[in-house]
């Protein structure tokens, strides 16, 4: 079967020209579609002759030229791009031929330390780049969300328990809530899996019965180190975490479905392909996230959580420093899903949150590092990414900033985290206290306090030194435009298909 493919490949790339005839080619569920130089070169009598092909047709509309396969087609396109080679998949180039000057990717290092660094920067570049195509959206609708918290808990303009609110309200969540869903398709893209069977798992994560589990009151479980067991399955006691708002186990499931995909599709008969080879890689998929990833994310976060928690009580200025500092790391794997149960708690039992108002500079400080980018580069769509990223981090939500800006550039991240540990370090030493939830810039009424004046205060003078010691890092030393170039290498590559390949 494979020398049939081979030789269908070959025939195929002969009968559309040639390889200097194709600028790129995808697939569908049953088609080639090829991106032509010249589609009166193509010989389409003898590509319909050819044992393996029900048909060809010209897509004037789409500028495609069609070879209709059935449901081999995956097969017979993995052998053109063999053929071809890599560059030839996925469509037109999405590059942008101005900042992307195709130098080479740097060799991989030679030390353990350095190995490190690049499994990092991997990693990054493929959470950056599962996230990009999302971050317009996620920055609309953090600043959506920030006005719509000021409308209400603020100004008093929008009655809470109101329908324009509930549906405001929809409009600003709803990427968040879903943003499984949306990553998890942009993700699957990047690692080569099935952005429809991806996007299927996501939606099992986020689907309102799991939801409901997570939402159940915990008291009385058994629980793992401290960990309420809240779920089993086949009897397994498990944990389900929430998974709305995560990014990190979705991305896993992208890579995981990769070689799940390969090995059912390899070991499945064709007729029965179409059907069970998304059957079965869901449910694999999606049992080892539940079983094993899930847990396993809870367990660290509340571990860290517990530090945290911990270090407050300790030492208000120390504990400032350290969340100010490195917060946000949390924020990037999800880690940070445990913390927010014990600010709640906070603020319901006792009216206010010394720890909700050290993590609210780490928001101001990814804003401002996000706002020197805008203030620097010279790249228009940079600008505008960058801008609309600043204004959502200081409306309360950081992740435009840091996915789409921050952590892609690297060292636009730890710059902005300089003045973040600093601020927080300010904060604790004037015994910060926050008097509600929503953080950032456009949290300042939180700040407002009943039994201290000054209150108020402290968070102008530690906001106004986050901001600008983390303006003035990341401008000079966090980014040139010059990184960009870094950046596009590592969106290109990424840890997880280095590992699957």
């Amino acid at each position: 079967m494979g020398q049939h493919y081979k030789s269908l490949a070959s025939a195929i790339i002969t009968g559309v020209g040639g390889p200097d005839n194709i600028n790129s080619v995808i697939h569908c569920i049953t088609r080639l579609r090829f991106y032509l130089k010249d589609e009166t070169k193509v010989d389409k009598t003898s590509l319909e002759g050819l044992d393996g092909v029900a048909g060809a047709v010209y897509n004037k509309q789409l500028g495609q030229y069609q070879v209709v396969i059935g449901p081999a087609v995956e097969d017979v396109y993995d052998e053109v791009i063999h053929q071809l080679g890599s560059n030839y998949a996925g469509g037109t180039d999405e590059t942008d031929p101005e900042i992307d000057d195709g130098q080479a990717v740097h060799p991989r290092p030679k030390t353990i330390i350095g190995w490190i660094k690049y499994a990092f920067q991997l990693l990054i570049g493929t959470i950056t780049g599962s996230m990009i195509p999302v971050i317009g959206l996620l920055a609309a609708s953090g600043i959506l969300k920030g006005f719509l918290t000021l409308f209400t808990q603020n100004l008093h303009w929008i009655n809470p328990e109101s329908s324009t609110y509930i549906i405001l309200n929809a409009m600003g969540d709803s990427v968040f809530y879903f943003l499984p869903i949306l990553v998890g398709f942009c993700a699957a893209r990047q690692l080569k899996s099935d952005p429809i069977v991806v996007a299927t798992i996501a939606g099992v994560l986020v689907h309102p019965s799991i939801a409901a589990i997570w939402a159940t009151p915990t008291k009385g479980m058994p629980t793992l180190m401290g960990v309420p067991l809240n779920a089993n399955f086949f009897g397994l006691p498990i944990h389900i975490p929430q998974y709305a708002y995560s990014i990190f186990p979705i991305i896993f499931a992208a890579w995981m479905a990769r070689p799940v995909g390969k090995w059912l599709k390899k070991h499945t008969p064709l007729a029965l392909r179409s059907i069970f080879v998304p059957l079965f890689t869901v449910f694999i998929v999606t049992t080892t996230v539940l079983v094993v990833m899930g847990p396993a994310i809870s367990l660290v976060s509340a571990g860290l959580a517990a530090a945290i928690n911990w270090l407050v009580t300790l030492n208000e200025a120390v504990a400032g420093f350290i969340i100010g500092g490195f917060y946000q790391c949390l924020v990037i794997f999800g880690l940070h899903w445990m913390v927010i149960p014990i600010i709640s708690n906070d603020i319901a039992s006792t009216g206010h949150s010394v720890l909700n108002g050290l993590i609210n500079f780490t928001m101001i400080a990814q804003g401002a590092g996000a706002l020197a980018v805008w203030a620097k580069t010279k790249h228009e769509d940079l600008k505008g990414i960058s801008l609309a990223g600043a204004l959502s981090a200081f409306a309360g939500v950081t992740e435009p900033a840091m996915y789409g800006v921050n952590l892609k550039y690297g060292r636009v991240f730890w710059m902005a985290n300089i003045g973040g540990a600093i601020g927080g370090f300010l904060a604790g030493l004037m015994k910060i206290d926050m008097f509600g939830f929503t953080g950032s810039l456009i949290g300042f009424p939180s700040f407002f306090s009943p039994h201290n004046p000054f209150n108020i205060w402290a968070f102008v003078i530690a906001a106004t030194v986050t901001l600008i010691i983390s303006f003035v890092c990341v401008y000079f030393w966090g980014f040139s435009d010059a990184d960009i170039q870094k950046a596009k290498a590592a969106e290109k590559k990424n840890v997880f298909k280095d590992v699957i390949e």
